[in-house]
């Protein structure tokens, strides 16, 4: 356990008990309270003793804290009840004071992102919830970057009572949209409701939730107890009544197969913020609370009228037209999503002005303006990141010492793309985050330490893609009014919409979204194993020095050949055999005898830059989901935990009329013969890469790649024969094409079978699988074409890439 973070939660759980149940302390026994946290924090800080600056009537609480972790062994599970009660009498007495634990957050996010078809204001709306996510609901705590500020804004809108009661300690978790953090027990509904109210303060629109409960302190180690103790549920009751269908639901929460694991991978922290997990999908439903709470504390509410013209979204009525190109009218809730996305990019002021003039805020009935606050954008922090990395003289190599802006539009980004006005959306998602939660992380320690280090991993993968893959672009042939003068400028050529706890969008150019998603996913991984080594490292470091066994640093950190990666609780040491998990089988994977248990699956759309993006949004959504599902088959089938990746190239908007799954099922499935092969592996992307560059290398005419992809539909043979009859007649990169398309992808399944089936990969059905009669066959040829105009075989050097940029510029 970090040392840090356990006393942090004792700091909160000491802070909670001495405050009570009282909705306020006198100044007197505020100030005492501030002295005890104080000592906790030197005593984090320098392991000084804090028991003779601790006031006496308070060290009691500070104990009972501590008692929770130091004399708790973590491995400890008692067989009964009254063993436990017996042992630890003083942590469950019915007179003690319970502790609040508050979980809230933003709901409805993609509604009220991509409810406008603009990016600017789609960059604006992600941008605002960031900063009330990152820095607003912090900075109820003293946390954030203007603690000041919301302490402010929580006297003056009936939460004084919270501005004295909240420190940071008491924060558990604040990244991915939600929050979670420990509350004194009189307040947590107060709490919630500023949460609440915070959200549509500053959105006006967009939806939350926020509830709280309180527990005892024996709670926080061993789940939800009953009062009296004797009517909870424990272990032998539950072995006896574990196939009755209720509790075998609500236990059953994982593979495993141990009754006993799965009664402790249950009965702990994780089980208390299920509790309030359902609590808060039972009020975003709209149901009623079982406190006295309204069933919104602040609903969104804006009158409408047939009569009135509405804004650009077509939702609410405009309260003013702007001086902006095309005179658009604004209600206040979207000219709040454009000032904050002009400001998140660096608009120039001039262009900003529109704001102040038309006052929108006092036209909807405010007394003062509103004002979108600072928080630094995510080129900003790519940058800081850059340089923290010492890799920003490397990349901006390019510019030759020019500077560098934000791409302001899709058709900026659609611009630097191999191919002009094509751009790729990515959406990324962790996998395996629920069942790591529920089988590693049990205390509230953990669940911080956890979303930190998966935060920085998330963080991190992305920057270190983005370094490798997009170099800084310059602009040329802008022939838009708005966007002529930008012609020669240098660009980040991104768009990252969001970055939360494990999810990521951003929109990149077609022609490096693939590569991009893939490393994006190997990152992840590089980075979660990375952080949990140097964790477990200072951890394991520490333990040694307490423990007295100085000698053995030594043996463990100096000897030759010996290696953390097995102190780390993200790897697992279970091999899977890539034969049967991989299609491309060009050389094996690197990870396949040791792999890290948390992985990321990407959703990625190569589509036109006009392309509405709430649509390309939605179908990117749809990718993901088939990427994850692979994932899951996967890990269940084959024990194979890494990243998937499934795209598309959509060349027209009516190309898919419906879903994905139904324009794959209907129009590129004809009986055994399937004529696509997504998702993929990271692995295998990997391998459909250099196939591409194979292609290339060949210079296979266009005119036979689009041919053999038109007779797929004809049948095996056919296409069989078609290809062979082309490959042959290759002037060069026969051996090539054969090395990384055939052998890598077509061999026969059966070892016996020495035919060729190219283009076609066989797949077996599995022997439990009753249905299976025939042999499935797939191809990647449908893919190889679609990816074939977009993919550049090398990143452009400094001198040919500004050479061409520049004759584009004059041109």
């Amino acid at each position: 356990m970090n040392n840090d973070s356990r006393t942090r939660t004792i700091t909160a759980l000491a802070w909670c008990l001495t405050w009570g149940e009282k909705h306020n302390l006198s100044q007197d026994e505020l100030s005492r309270l501030k002295k005890m946290q104080q000592a906790l924090a030197d005593k984090r800080k320098n392991e000084s003793d804090y028991s003779h600056v601790v006031p006496d009537e308070m060290q009691h609480f500070v104990k009972l804290a501590e008692r929770l972790y130091d004399d708790i062994d973590e491995d400890y599970k008692p067989k009964t009840l009254s063993e436990l009660k017996d042992k630890y009498p003083d942590l469950w007495k019915e007179d003690t004071t319970p502790i609040g634990l508050v979980y809230g957050g933003a709901t409805k996010i993609k509604q009220y992102v991509f409810e406008a078809a603009k990016l600017n204001d789609i960059r604006g709306a992600s941008a605002l919830l960031d900063r009330i996510n990152l820095d607003d609901i912090p900075g109820f705590f003293g946390a954030g970057r203007h603690p000041r500020r919301m302490r402010e804004w929580l006297n003056n809108n009936g939460f004084a009572e919270l501005v004295q009661a909240l420190i940071p300690e008491l924060i558990i978790y604040s990244t991915g949209g939600s929050l979670l953090a420990f509350c004194p027990a009189a307040l947590t509904d107060k709490l919630a409701n500023a949460i609440e109210k915070r959200y549509t303060h500053e959105t006006l629109t967009a939806n939350s939730c926020a509830v709280g409960d309180t527990f005892r302190l024996l709670e926080f180690r061993f789940g939800l107890l009953q009062n009296p103790i004797e009517n909870t549920l424990w272990l032998e009751e539950y072995k006896n009544k574990q196939n009755n269908p209720i509790i075998k639901a609500y236990f059953d929460q994982s593979s495993e197969s141990d009754p006993e694991e799965k009664f402790w991978q249950r009965k702990n922290f994780n089980e208390l913020v299920g509790k309030l997990a359902n609590q808060f999908t039972h009020r975003r439903n709209g149901n009623a609370s079982p406190t006295k709470r309204p069933t919104r504390s602040y609903p969104p509410m804006f009158e409408t009228h047939p009569y009135l013209q509405r804004d650009e979204t077509d939702n609410r009525a405009a309260v003013a037209e702007t001086n902006l190109p095309g005179t658009p009218s604004f209600s206040d809730a979207l000219a709040r999503k454009v000032i904050v996305g002009q400001r998140s990019k660096r608009d120039r002021q001039q262009r900003r002005r529109w704001y102040k003039k038309f006052r929108f805020s006092r036209q909807s009935g405010q007394e003062e303006l509103w004002s979108p606050g600072y928080f630094p954008s995510w080129v900003t922090r790519f940058h800081k990141f850059l340089e923290q990395s010492a890799s920003d003289h490397q990349y901006y190599q390019i510019t030759q010492g020019d500077p560098v802006t934000e791409a302001f539009s899709l058709r900026e980004i659609g611009n630097v793309s191999k191919l002009r006005g094509f751009v790729g959306y990515i959406y990324a998602d962790g996998n395996n985050m629920g069942g790591y939660l529920r089988q590693h992380i049990r205390t509230p320690e953990k669940y911080r330490e956890f979303s930190e280090q998966v935060l920085n991993a998330t963080q991190n993968s992305v920057y270190i893609a983005l370094e490798k893959h997009l170099k800084p672009r310059r602009l040329n042939n802008l022939n838009d009014p708005d966007n002529a003068h930008r012609n020669g400028q240098w660009i980040y050529p991104f768009e990252i919409i969001t970055i939360g706890g494990d999810d990521v969008l951003l929109i990149v150019p077609a022609d490096k979204a693939l590569d991009v998603a893939k490393t994006i996913g190997e990152e992840f991984e590089r980075e979660i194993l990375k952080g949990s080594i140097i964790f477990w490292q200072i951890y394991f470091l520490h333990w040694l020095v307490e423990s007295g066994l100085h000698t053995l640093i030594r043996y463990f950190f100096f000897r030759e050949g010996y290696s953390l990666l097995k102190l780390s609780t993200f790897r697992l040491n279970t091999p899977y055999n890539p034969e049967k998990v991989h299609r491309y089988q060009g050389k094996n994977p690197s990870e396949y005898t040791s792999q890290c248990e948390l992985s990321m699956s990407a959703g990625v759309l190569i589509t036109a830059e006009n392309t509405p993006i709430y649509y390309a949004q939605e179908l990117t959504s749809q990718l993901l989901k088939s990427s994850k599902k692979l994932a899951k088959e996967l890990k269940r089938n084959y024990n194979y935990y890494g990243g998937t990746v499934d795209f598309l190239v959509l060349k027209a908007v009516t190309m898919i009329a419906s879903d994905i799954k139904e324009f794959r099922e209907q129009g590129l499935t004809k009986g055994n013969l399937k004529l696509y092969s997504s998702p993929y592996t990271l692995h295998e992307l990997g391998g459909l890469l250099q196939t591409v560059e194979a292609l290339k290398k060949a210079k296979f005419p266009k005119s036979q790649l689009y041919q053999i992809r038109s007779l797929l539909e004809r049948g095996k043979h056919t296409a069989i024969l078609n290809y062979r009859y082309f490959r042959v007649r290759l002037q060069q990169g026969q051996p090539e094409l054969e090395r990384n398309f055939e052998k890598a992808w077509c061999q026969p399944k059966d070892e016996n079978n020495h035919g060729n089936l190219a283009p076609w990969m066989s797949i077996k059905p599995k022997e439990t699988d009753a249905e299976a009669e025939k042999t499935i066959y797939e191809t990647i040829w449908r893919d190889l074409v679609d990816l074939y105009p977009f993919l550049v075989e090398d990143e452009p050097t400094l001198a040919n890439q500004g050479e061409q940029q520049e004759q584009g510029v004059k041109q």
